[in-house]
């Protein structure tokens, strides 16, 4: 079956373009023929778009009777492989647990399975009452690092929006708890090890180390772990989202303040060499030549000079 379409535009390739995406086909499968070549007139007056007709082969298609039993095969099939002995089942889709209409378990649940199902994570929630009276959630699921984000940021966010929907307008507030794989708990270890371990280098460098940012929650397990530890305390400083906990050296009772080399300022000049006594010197009698006698090659007439004046040089 033939089928044609015209179309216009500024240009024949322009017209043909259009032709095309209406037909839903390639150049190579369909033929143009030109009804009206385009004018551009003069200054915009009398101008004619360009005209073209596009044709290309389409398939036949298939009756209604012919439809039907090519939808009915795959079923057919479907339901015989089900059938077979040898197939086995597929797991039957766990119901969704009944909570207490407006109840904090309630709204928990609905909020994390809409959230979920927009992120496109499939899983099982598991809501636990909590001693203190909270709510323990646990995501149990496979590939769960989506929902756990880089250091549990995710997770974080999760838990935030968790309890702020469920505890809105409430004027009793119930803390929720989300976790997924353990990863809190297993979190929680490694932070203990952590702390020992910055506590063990302040005890050994004497000075104070601090650790890299995190939230409230970790800054408290570390707080936790040391606080009984000897020779070392903890603070926090900074500000959020920077905020972090500073393990400080904590000096014995009793032990000396180590001794501190004097600043620029402080230092003094070295004291100077006691003054030694010269020895008295001997004065030596100066040889002078005894009486006028002058060597006999001087001229005639010349006359020695006179002590403590220059000598004169006029002979020479």
């Amino acid at each position: 079956m033939i089928k044609s379409v015209e179309a216009t535009g500024k240009t024949t390739e322009e017209a043909f373009r259009k032709a095309l995406l209406e037909l839903a086909v390639s150049e190579d499968e369909a033929s143009m023929e030109v009804l009206t070549l385009p004018k551009s007139g003069f200054l915009g007056l009398g101008a004619v778009p360009a005209r073209v007709r596009v044709s290309c082969q389409v398939p036949d298609l298939p009756s209604h009777e012919e439809t039907a039993k090519a939808v009915s095969r795959p079923a057919e099939k479907k339901a015989k492989a089900d059938s077979s002995p040898g197939k086995a089942k597929a797991p039957a889709r766990k119901e969704s647990p009944s909570y207490a209409p407006g109840s904090g378990e309630e709204q928990t649940y609905q909020f994390l399975h809409g959230l979920l199902e927009h992120m496109d994570v499939r899983c099982d929630i598991i809501i636990t009452p909590r001693d203190n009276g909270g709510l323990s959630v646990k995501l149990d699921g496979a590939n769960m690092g989506a929902v756990i984000g880089r250091r549990g940021e995710t997770l974080d966010a999760i838990q935030h929006l968790v309890n702020y929907v469920v505890n809105r307008g409430g004027e009793k507030h119930m803390h929720i708890s989300v976790d997924a794989e353990d990863y809190r708990s297993k979190r929680e270890e490694s932070l203990v090890r952590l702390a020992e371990k910055m506590a063990a280098k302040t005890l050994k460098y004497k000075r104070s180390m601090a650790l890299e940012p995190m939230n409230s929650y970790e800054r408290h397990v570390i707080h936790t772990a040391l606080q009984n530890y000897e020779g070392v305390s903890t603070s926090s400083t900074g500000t959020e989202p920077n905020r972090r906990v500073v393990v400080n050296y904590e000096r014995p009772q009793g032990a000396e303040e180590p001794r501190r080399r004097p600043g620029r300022t402080e230092r003094r000049a070295p004291a100077a060499a006691p003054r030694t006594q010269a020895a008295p010197t001997e004065s030596v009698p100066s040889k002078e030549p005894e009486g006028d006698t002058l060597p006999p090659d001087f001229p005639e007439g010349y006359t020695p000079p006179s002590k403590n004046k220059p000598q004169s040089r006029e002979w020479c």
